[in-house]
């Protein structure tokens, strides 16, 4: 089963985040072969982080509940919550299997938020070489849609929020992103 893991970093976390570096590393060697994509997000500085992706294939929910929560940037209080959605894979590759490659051109996390009738649950085929990951957040059960996530290569955070259909989503964040991983 594959999980959406979107942990935000609680203000003034910078120095404790810095400290935990390599633990967090670590920890993260150790889920290697189930990343799907992983990555920081930041402000508009392009510097300070805001908070971490990470998109993984884990057995079942108390699995990747497990992978949050016992992070340990989670564990020490950088981050201030976790969203923990079943996603599913629509591309069907990891972010390495990304044509584009690891760097080059702005990249977003783009999180639609909603409920009701799913929306976004196909590829949309003019975006396919600008997507890193693309699927819809679910259910535990995975029975009920409750939005969309998408890695996505983009000119300007204008252009990454138009992967997602317009008014079908309660709330719509875009996020500077990076391709995550041990540097």
């Amino acid at each position: 089963m594959e999980f959406f893991c979107y942990h935000r970093d609680r203000p003034g976390s910078l120095p404790l985040r810095r400290e935990l570096g390599e633990a967090h590393w670590a920890y993260m060697d150790r889920f290697e072969a189930e990343l799907i994509a992983r990555g920081p997000t930041f402000a508009e500085d392009g510097e300070t982080p805001t908070g971490s992706v990470h998109i993984v294939d884990l057995p079942d929910p108390c699995a990747a509940r497990a992978f949050a929560f016992d992070e340990p940037n989670q564990q020490a209080g950088v981050y201030r919550d976790v969203l923990i959605r079943r996603w599913r894979n629509l591309l069907g590759r990891t972010m390495a299997q990304f044509p584009g490659g690891p760097t080059g051109g702005r990249r977003y996390l783009v999180l639609g938020l909603g409920s009701g009738g799913g929306a976004d649950l196909e590829v949309p085929p003019s975006l396919r070489d600008e997507l890193i990951a693309y699927g819809p957040l679910l259910s535990d059960d995975g029975a009920l849609w409750l939005g969309t996530a998408a890695l996505v290569r983009a000119p300007d955070p204008g252009s990454a929020r138009a992967v997602l259909t317009p008014d079908r989503y309660d709330a719509v964040e875009v996020h500077d992103w990076e391709c995550g991983g041990r540097r």
